[in-house]
């Protein structure tokens, strides 16, 4: 049976560090994937995209709601940073969708292939001792996964300057990651 930080190392996170961390920021994380899909649905609410987006943001909330409760059992401090997330997370969600519905789901697209690295990385880090967390990342990034196929089926790569707006976005999304991590 393999363990959450048995390999750990002098100077490493030990195991309960490990767990708030990723609680921390999964948390914060889908707080920020919530506050962008209202974003979203605030500039193209009435547009063609508009039933993908709210079932996305269904999916993002039930994920928000099930870090919410995570934190709270097992007595994680959220990151401070929570309401920086809040807004920014609207502000990129609107900025983007402002630029067109292929715009945001080139947001999603940026948004979604960071989480699905982040989470496989963080079901790495799970040990079987952790099965049930482990089961409920990957269960959420099969979610993401999905949002990301979404949006590219709705021409996110169409969008004007893509590959700029996509590595904007990932570079944003991996400094929110080791942010809200840490702080």
């Amino acid at each position: 049976m393999r363990t959450t930080a048995q390999d750990r190392i002098p100077g490493d996170l030990s195991r309960e560090q490990v767990i708030e961390r990723i609680l921390r920021v999964d948390q914060a994380g889908e707080l920020g994937a919530v506050r962008i899909y209202q974003g979203q649905m605030a500039v193209l609410g009435k547009g063609k995209s508009a039933p993908l987006l709210k079932r996305m943001a269904a999916q993002d909330q039930t994920h928000l709601e099930t870090f919410n409760r995570l934190i709270s059992q097992r007595r994680v401090r959220p990151t401070a940073l929570s309401p920086l997330w809040h807004v920014a997370g609207f502000v990129l969600g609107a900025g983007t969708a402002l630029l067109g519905e292929k715009a945001a789901m080139a947001c999603t697209v940026a948004v979604e292939e960071t989480i699905d690295e982040h989470y496989a990385r963080q079901a790495e880090q799970l040990g079987d001792d952790e099965a049930d967390l482990r089961a409920t990342i990957e269960t959420f990034r099969a979610e993401e996964i999905e949002h990301r196929d979404i949006g590219l089926a709705h021409g996110a790569e169409q969008a004007p300057g893509y590959p700029v707006l996509s590595a904007a976005i990932k570079t944003g999304c991996r400094l929110a990651i080791w942010l809200s991590e840490r702080v």
